[in-house]
């Protein structure tokens, strides 16, 4: 039997971006044969409070169901077989029987499209792409919702200093890198599909505009799902400024949709802290335009504009604070009696806590760990301080994943759920030498500490889901003795002289918003309380709520949980008359006290 020697290569799958809101579709593979192929691989609290008293009466939108996509699976081109006698090689089978078989081929080194990076070289800012994504040649240019690609050429110009322009001659913002604007719109479309509330709430009240007159001034992650949120706020008639409240969570391609669209926004991934206050100041400080309703997650604008430009308040009409951090700075104000406006906690609703807090933290705990470290959770020993909403989730989470959970916990009736859900209860100091993974979602300061993170095993990672980067006490390590080596992006060893290292994920700031991606789903809940909160404080008479910290009514949050039920296809049963006088309740609600949590 004649053997004829040929060659053959891997065939290369292109990602093709199709127009619209659909997920794109793989390209059939196809093959290409080369005299010498070259091998490619791509890198891949809260005090009791008074309650609004007066909102208007929800009304059922009709609610679009998404369509699915298909992915089209390649068809294979040639029959092939695969001789162990011969190493492994390949072989092609004719119909007749005669079997062409492959030489074996001098091994190529792997290089790299992209600035040809080495493995074991430490990435620098510049260019700097994820290792754990494999891309394509053709999908270069797209950018991921959890890590910002970037045009090397230009990462080196802080954007405080480049001079950018988008479509309409406006410069009105400060970005890294306009020219990403196409592919944020992308991704802004793709969470549309998963926000169907504020979509409906955009629908209702487009014609109203609810919103008109309003000047709002943000600072909260600026993400995909964000974006939804601030488009909407635009569409009920009012404007908007836009910084980050997090360095890390910003999506460069996001950030450039939102200015190519026109709105002023002040963030890019991977700022400094010196940067991050600028942003702030640039939203805030800008001659003819003058705030007239806040929209914080952590309260770290509120702050700046108490400090820098408290003669703003006179014109302020409220506040609405998301985050933990920030409701606890906004009741310390008004206890001390220096709280200027009235302020809307979301963060206590039930809609955030019983949602945002615990779902979203149940899922994206994982993915920040996975992708950050590739760690495996089965048999790990892990230490989650604080059993709120986040650390429930945490806990199920990687109970669920086979990890032997532990608890810390200082208010009695938390620590006593944690007890029953299954969960040791400890002090930190107990444990600390033992454990894998530490995790802190308390919302306070220096849970961890230096004398803890001294006596940790070499190899714990210490990451934090709670919204402020205080609860890690970072500052303790960087000192001369220890040394701090870049693993990769968000990633650090910290070094002792021993030689023990534990791996620091983002530098102690939010792990899933900082490293990975959140479910749109549930932030979709979260922001149309957000929106509602903006609607009734902006549009509230004179007098009707003074210079106090207010909790959302239970009727609104059980009309935003309702405009997400169709997207289940789920049907409420409805209360007769007999029931509904029995249990002294109104048939369409609210079915719950307002201090109900």
């Amino acid at each position: 039997m004649s053997v004829q020697v040929v060659a053959s290569k891997m065939a290369e799958v292109e990602l093709k971006d199709i127009g619209g809101k659909d997920v794109p579709a793989v390209a059939p593979l196809t093959p290409k044969v080369e005299e010498k192929p070259v091998v490619k691989c791509e890198p891949v609290v809260s005090p009791t409070t008074p309650v609004i008293s007066n909102v208007a009466a929800a009304v059922d939108p009709t609610l679009p169901t998404p369509s699915p996509n298909l992915m089209k699976m390649p068809q294979a081109s040639a029959m092939k077989r695969t001789d162990p006698q011969h190493n492994g090689g390949e072989a092609f089978i004719s119909p007749d029987g005669t079997v062409t078989e492959a030489p074996r081929t001098v091994k190529k080194q792997i290089q790299f499209a992209d600035q040809k990076q080495e493995f074991n070289k430490r990435p620098t800012k510049i260019g700097r792409r994820s290792l754990s994504r494999s891309i394509s040649q053709s999908s270069t240019d797209s950018y991921s919702s959890a890590a910002s690609y970037t045009d090397s050429s230009d990462d080196e110009t802080s954007p405080r200093d480049k001079q950018q322009k988008n479509s309409k001659g406006s410069s009105d913002f400060c970005i890294k890198n306009i020219k990403q604007a196409d592919f944020g719109r992308r991704e802004i479309e793709i969470a549309e599909q998963e926000m169907p509330a504020l979509m409906a709430l955009r629908k209702r009240a487009q014609g109203e505009k609810p919103l008109a007159g309003a000047k709002i001034v943000g600072c909260t992650h600026i993400t995909a799902q964000t974006a939804v949120l601030m488009e909407t706020l635009a569409a009920l008639g009012a404007q908007c400024r836009w910084a980050a409240c997090n360095i890390y969570s910003t999506q460069n391609e996001v950030a450039a949709a939102l200015a190519e669209g026109g709105f002023a926004v002040f963030a890019w991934k991977g700022e400094s802290e010196d940067d991050f206050w600028w942003c702030i100041d640039r939203c805030v400080n800008v001659e003819g335009w003058q705030p007239n309703m806040i929209l914080d997650d952590g309260g770290d604008l509120t702050h700046w504009i108490y400090k820098k430009y408290p003669n703003m308040f006179k014109k302020i009409k409220g506040i609405v604070e998301e985050s933990v951090t920030g409701v606890h700075r906004l009741y310390q104000l008004s206890k001390a009696g220096k709280l200027c406006v009235p302020a809307m906690n979301v963060n206590d609703s039930v809609t955030k806590q019983k949602f945002d807090n615990l779902y979203c933290c149940r899922e994206s705990i994982l993915d920040g760990l996975k992708r950050t470290t590739d760690v495996m959770f089965g048999g790990k020993q892990v230490v989650v301080c604080g059993y709120g909403e986040v650390g429930k989730g945490c806990c199920a989470a990687l109970k669920a994943m086979g990890s032997i959970v532990y608890v810390t916990e200082i208010d009695p009736i938390c620590a006593l759920q944690a007890c029953m859900d299954g969960f040791r209860l400890v002090k930190l100091n107990e444990v600390i030498r033992q454990v894998d993974i530490v995790i802190t979602c308390t919302g306070n300061k220096n849970v961890v500490v230096r004398e803890y993170l001294d006596r940790m095993k070499n190899g714990c990672i210490v990451c934090n889901m709670g919204h402020s980067n205080t609860e890690i006490d970072v500052a303790s390590l960087r000192t001369p003795e220890l040394t701090w080596e870049r693993v990769r992006s968000q990633v650090d060893h910290v070094i002792w002289p021993d030689g023990k290292r534990i791996v620091l994920l983002a530098e102690g700031r939010l792990l899933n918003l900082s490293c990975s991606t959140v479910p749109t789903f549930v932030l979709s809940i979260t922001a149309t309380t957000q929106a509602l909160a903006l609607i009734e404080l902006y549009n509230a008479p004179e007098g009707r709520y003074k210079q106090d910290v207010y909790l959302l009514p239970k009727k609104m949050d059980e009309y935003v949980a309702s405009l997400h039920l169709p997207t289940f296809d789920a049907h409420l049963t409805e209360l007769t008359d007999e029931q509904a006088k029995y249990l002294g309740l109104n048939k369409n609600g609210p079915f719950k006290p307002n201090y109900y949590r």
